[in-house]
């Protein structure tokens, strides 16, 4: 009923009170911000103190004289109301237009309140701009809308325009109080905490959500019986998400996702949530940011304590792997796995470095990251340990140090990449020892292998741009096996044997690795092109004769028809 009762926005309704008491008023305001923070509450207490025929110092209405009166009852005649939305065509705004040349009967002005005006018709919004350009004295248009970039220029530059703020949670939460004690409802300040946060900003949802709780738990609102009311994932659950990631658990991490998923949550609430919760420490961790986290005093206390126990580097890394799964979640087929492998991948960052465990002639390696299988190789050539693929999860076997090549820094996590092959000179046909595979490895395999492995090859080198022209060449290069394990790509011509053969050494280090052959050796060869026999060209005379051989009539008719060749 007053612009003290209006909760959050103090610099606005300050300056409406100082239009009011100065007397300095527009004749087109408008007010525009989310859902449920006030804005037509705001236009209707602004409509009734400007018609009010004894406002106090402070800028609010009497309360007693008849204008007011009249609007609280309802029957003011000076006060019009449109719902945009429902009433969005030219007939209606004309409609309206029309009441403004009748003067009012009492108060001072007639005021038009037009809610969600962003959805009158384009039609409408040019039979209102005319009015708006020249309105009479007696009229102030006040409009409300959620989406202010759907309004014609025309419009906005026409009016003056309040921006509403979002409701911060502690504003939301003191106001619960003060509804909860008027009401006589008692309450558990955590409990209010989630009605807050779940009503993201606006007041209207959030007394909403009061209101429903209150009736749930029968006027003793408490924090349990608040998530049981409105399904609300726990808190609880992403500070020991966070706990058990810090101390490496992935077994215990697998268990909680599958309780929090068999309760009907959704996998990327769950991850946005989560990364809020991490944002939130981040926050925590240092006195000057602890007041932008959204949340009560005893929730702030248990962020600030966690974030204690967090490294830098962690919660830095958790926010990048959490961000990269909330992107790919919408076009994953398998969401439940994504969210278990970003779980798992924030249970790694703080894992203890590779050691060597136990003694004897085959030390133990245990593997410190599922995802960084591929040891990254340096430029230079320098010994390097490879080793042989893990089995089973168990023990990955060291192997004998063999020489880095060039052909191994195109390595990378995901299988071959090509992307430098650009920097390879194209006249270096020097043919490299196949770095990437043990030596000592000769397992059999046939044609058809090769082939397959090498149409994965060029899938690979699709996925780059800069190598996609190339990969749809190297279709026609044809594999031949003259004697194992000796293969040859027969190029069709001669710009596609000069493109391959110098990434000759390449192609034949990482068929060798698929191939897992040490001895492979790989070709690339030009395709001879057959010569067919041409005949010397030949006279009548001499083609007759021939026919006469075969045929002895010929000639015997010749001499009696006396024919000759022409």
């Amino acid at each position: 009923m007053t612009f003290s009762s209006v909760v959050g926005q103090g610099a606005l309704t300050t300056t409406l009170r100082n239009a009011v008491t100065s007397g300095k008023l527009a004749h087109a305001y408008l007010f525009c911000g989310p859902r449920g923070v006030g804005k037509t509450t705001c236009a209707r207490i602004f409509a009734k103190v400007i018609n009010c025929q004894n406002p106090t110092a402070a800028g609010d209405a009497c309360g007693e004289c008849e204008s007011c009166k009249a609007f609280e009852e309802g029957r003011s005649l000076n006060i019009f109301e449109l719902d945009a939305a429902s009433n969005n065509g030219v007939e209606h705004i004309k409609t309206l237009m029309e009441q403004t040349h009748i003067p009012p009967q009492t108060g001072r002005y007639k005021v038009f309140i037009i809610d969600e005006v962003h959805m009158l018709s384009t039609q409408a919004f040019n039979a209102f701009l005319k009015t708006l350009e020249e309105p009479p004295a007696h009229v102030i248009f006040i409009l409300a809308t959620t989406e202010k970039h759907k309004i014609l220029p025309t419009i906005l530059s026409r009016c003056q325009i309040y921006d509403f703020e979002r409701m911060s949670v502690s504003d939301t939460i003191k106001h619960l109080k003060h509804v909860a004690d008027q009401e006589g409802i008692t309450y558990e300040e955590s409990a209010l905490n989630i009605i807050a946060e779940k009503a993201d900003g606006g007041m209207r949802d959030a007394l909403s959500i009061f209101d429903q709780a209150a009736s749930f738990c029968q006027g003793n609102i408490t924090y349990e019986k608040v998530l049981e009311d409105l399904n609300v994932l726990d808190i609880d659950n992403y500070f020991n998400i966070v706990k058990l990631a810090l101390q490496n658990k992935v077994s215990d991490l697998m268990l909680v996702v599958n309780n929090i998923l068999s309760r009907g949550f959704d996998g990327q609430h769950l991850v946005n949530g989560l990364a809020s919760h991490v944002r939130n420490l981040l926050m925590a961790a240092n006195p000057q940011t602890t007041q932008l986290i959204e949340a009560s005093d005893e929730v702030r206390q248990r962020y600030a304590e966690q974030a204690k126990e967090c490294p830098k580097r962690f919660l830095y890394s958790t926010l990048k792997i959490l961000n990269q799964c909330d992107v790919n979640y919408r076009i994953s087929s398998n969401k439940r796995l994504l969210v278990e492998l970003t779980l798992i991948q924030m249970a790694q960052i703080t894992q203890e470095e590779d050691s060597d465990e136990g003694s004897g002639p085959r030390p133990c390696i245990r593997l410190k990251h599922i995802f960084n299988t591929i040891v990254p190789i340096a430029r230079e050539e320098r010994p390097v340990a490879a080793t042989k693929p893990i089995r089973n999860n168990v023990v990955a076997e060291p192997v004998k140090e063999v020489k880095s090549t060039r052909s191994a820094t195109l390595l990378k996590d995901i299988g071959f990449s090509f992307k430098g092959l650009r920097e390879q000179n194209a006249t270096n046909t020097t043919t490299h020892e196949a770095s990437v595979t043990n030596p000592d490895d000769d397992e059999p395999f046939t044609l058809e292998d090769a082939k397959r492995e090498w149409l994965s090859i060029i899938n690979v080198m699709k996925q780059d741009k800069a190598q996609f022209a190339l990969s749809q060449r190297m279709k026609n290069i044809h594999l031949e096996m003259e004697e194992f394990p000796y293969l040859v790509g027969v190029a069709e011509n001669s710009v596609l044997y000069s493109d391959i053969k110098p990434r000759q050494s390449t192609f034949q280090a990482e068929l060798a690795r698929k191939l897992k052959n040490g001895h492979l050796t790989f070709e690339i060869k030009l395709e001879e092109k057959k010569t067919s026999k041409v005949l010397a060209p030949i006279s009548q005379e001499e083609f007759f004769e021939s026919l006469s051989k075969e045929e002895s009539s010929f000639s015997d008719m010749r001499k009696e028809l006396q024919l000759e060749l022409e």
